[in-house]
């Protein structure tokens, strides 16, 4: 008799919807089912997470599909802009002397404003250029677009004498 008073007392459970990981209930934007007790006086006080009533449900639900589509747009934008860069020869002209070698060196930074200027947002740290280049000729020069998805430009140094 005493087990079933001591199992009822303090161990309702609700459902909570959680704004942030939590370590041990779960990761941000999931359904959690925890104590009473847990949810009141440490989850819902520090904006862990909300009660998961229909409304927020609907609501959460709403997020997730938008958070899909932005995410199915910016995978049509970097495939578009895969297309447009793996055809790419791209030509930059520096100071050279005898036998090819350049007066200072072809960086990143310079890759980066020759894209910009063909009309892609590329930035310096996107152009992954191991060591800059400091002898004419063509280079296959690794731009990450995003993580996991890197296109080779082709580059041609020509020098100008």
């Amino acid at each position: 008799m005493g087990d079933a008073t001591a199992e009822a007392v303090g161990s309702e459970a609700v459902k909570v919807i959680l704004l942030k990981d939590v370590p041990g209930t779960g990761k941000a934007g999931t359904v959690a089912e925890v104590s009473e007790g847990h949810a009141r006086n440490y989850l819902i006080p520090r904006y862990l997470a909300v009660e998961a009533t229909p409304g927020a449900l609907r609501h959460l639900e709403h997020q997730k599909q938008m958070m899909r589509r932005r995410a199915e747009r910016e995978r049509d934008a970097v495939t578009a802009q895969m297309q447009r860069l793996e055809g790419l020869v791209l030509e930059i002209r520096a100071k050279a002397g005898e036998g090819g070698r350049l007066f200072g060196a072809v960086t990143s930074q310079q890759i980066a404003k020759a894209l910009e200027a063909r009309g892609f947002a590329v930035t310096r740290k996107q152009v992954e250029l191991d060591d800059p280049i400091k002898v004419e000729g063509f280079y296959r020069v690794p731009i990450r677009l995003r993580p996991g998805v890197v296109v080779r430009v082709d580059l041609n140094v020509t020098g100008a004498r």
